[in-house]
């Protein structure tokens, strides 16, 4: 058997192809997952509470009993492979960036098992579980381990590979149990605490601060992540991002490092984008994203200025793809979106992920720029395809 270093991890890359140097000063790398459950509103003088006096001692023993450790059982490859390319969760970073992984092991041979740990959180008290979907991924058998010392076998209910989030079920009721905070309410400069299990050594407690909010780490093309200086490493995938609340804000996910270890750049998905995904994947074990069907890009400078435009919002359409949602209604190459259900569109990435949050077959009204003339067209959405993803 081999056993596997911390938790699975994944190459943060641009949705866009890129030629990442060999000699690469810093290795990114995906740390954490998307946690669940119903949103549990909370005022921002609540969440935004100051640090308790005395630390967070009342904080850690409320809210760690339902933090979990998860453990993962692969079948190895049977194709051997020399060095960390073949290494399993490492073939990804060296696929895409074409440089060894710190730390890594060879593949265990033909017939082994290869055994991966990251983090979770109960959200409902009858067994409903939340972590990323990269650390479950794949796996033969997933078990799930309590504080308390208990051990369940844990069924993958559903998982998302876009925003890397899944969640599990395992048979058991009176679960200690999180809810979620409003991430929207979430300041730069506020106390977080992340909980998880950084490289198998057990259940850890770290403090930080937000330290920016509505990142694009170029991990997909739903990227909002919240960052933060609280110590986040391999293990600590799919652990909870508190306030002081004890109340999930967001779900820890990402690190940039040189080396693998934390550096004080930790990124966390954020629980308004969360509790959606959570709900879908346990309704059915999948989410259905809508779809225009058309390429995109920024309003670049000059164009803006030709417009009259004082700012560089919207997403400009660059080529309409034939039979989609978009073909239909009558877009076209050129278009400018500035809008969406009265929603304004800043940039690409908003565009992208305000469809996106749309269901199939719903009926969205984009307000566009034609010809230095604005126009409102409706517009009947498609079915994103999991490759479009």
């Amino acid at each position: 058997m081999t056993q596997m270093n911390s938790n699975r991890l994944r190459a943060v890359h641009p949705s866009a192809p890129r030629a990442i140097p060999r000699n690469a000063a810093f290795a990114l790398a995906l740390a954490a997952a998307l946690g669940a459950g119903a949103l549990m509103p909370v005022g921002a003088a609540q969440a935004n509470a100051p640090l308790p006096q005395g630390g967070y001692v009342d904080l850690v023993q409320t809210v760690s009993p339902a933090v979990v450790t998860i453990e993962v059982e692969k079948t190895a490859n049977p194709v051997q492979k020399s060095g960390a390319e073949g290494a399993f969760p490492f073939e990804e970073f060296s696929k895409r960036f074409g440089m060894p992984m710190p730390h890594a092991k060879p593949q265990a041979p033909k017939g082994g098992v290869q055994r991966g740990v990251g983090s979770g959180f109960v959200i409902e008290a009858d067994g409903v579980i939340v972590t990323n979907a990269h650390v479950v991924e794949g796996a033969d058998k997933v078990t799930v381990n309590l504080k308390d010392g208990r051990s369940f076998e844990a069924e993958v209910t559903g998982l998302d590979r876009a925003t890397d989030i899944a969640v599990l079920k395992v048979e058991a009721t009176d679960l200690p149990s999180l809810k979620f905070g409003a991430s929207d309410a979430l300041m730069v400069g506020q106390p977080v605490v992340a909980v998880g299990n950084p490289f198998g050594l057990g259940q850890t407690v770290t403090t930080g601060i937000v330290s920016a909010l509505g990142r694009d780490i170029k991990a997909g093309p739903f990227d909002d992540f919240i960052q933060t200086d609280a110590a986040i490493n391999r293990g600590n995938s799919g652990g909870p991002l508190l306030n002081n609340a004890g109340e999930v804000v967001g779900i820890n996910t990402a690190i940039f490092s040189p080396s693998g270890g934390s550096v004080g750049l930790g990124f966390a998905v954020p629980s308004a984008l969360a509790q959606d995904i959570v709900a879908d994947l346990r309704d059915d074990g999948q989410v259905e994203r809508g779809y225009l069907g058309v390429m995109i890009a920024p309003l670049s400078e000059e164009v803006a200025a030709v417009l009259g435009f004082d700012d560089q919002e919207g997403a400009m359409i660059s080529e309409v793809s034939k039979d989609t949602a978009a073909a239909k209604a009558g877009l076209r190459k050129g278009d400018i979106v500035l809008e969406v259900d009265g929603e304004t569109v800043t940039s690409p990435r908003d565009l992208t992920r305000m469809i996106a949050t749309q269901g199939p077959g719903k009926d969205v009204t984009l307000q566009i720029l034609r010809a230095g003339e604005r126009q409102e067209i409706a517009v009947t959405l498609g079915r994103r395809a999991e490759q479009e993803t």
